[in-house]
């Protein structure tokens, strides 16, 4: 599976955008696809993720009720829709897909990782 995150860019606070990882090489029928983001100096953090087939989500704290992860079947992508940015959101932000059966939140649960995308929020 090759991943390809795309859809950072720079946005004032309070702002939204919208990351997609698109999949080649394999469906995601059978995997989990998690968001991670990290900034320098800090280890790789997660954000959000979502089982392919069931559709179950989860959300970090920081994030909940401002992100929203979802996928779509016929573009093998998902999507991680962020509304009301904070500069705190500010960092690299990687797509991954891993198996299911294992913890969403751990980064070692992932065994693709797309290249990564920047997200800045100005204050």
């Amino acid at each position: 599976v090759q991943l390809q995150a795309s859809g950072g860019g720079l946005v004032q606070a309070g702002g939204s955008l919208r990351l997609s990882c698109s999949a080649s090489g394999r469906t995601f029928s059978s995997y989990a696809l998690g968001w991670f983001r990290q900034v320098p100096g800090k280890e790789r953090e997660f954000v959000a993720a979502i089982n392919w087939a069931t559709a179950y989500t989860d959300y970090a704290s920081s994030v909940k009720g401002r992100f929203t992860i979802s996928r779509e079947y016929a573009k093998n992508t998902d999507y991680l829709q962020m509304n009301s940015l904070k500069p705190e959101d500010t960092a690299v932000y990687y797509c991954a897909a891993g198996p299911p059966y294992l913890p969403l939140h751990s980064s070692s649960s992932y065994n693709f990782w797309g290249q990564g995308t920047q997200v800045t929020v100005s204050s």
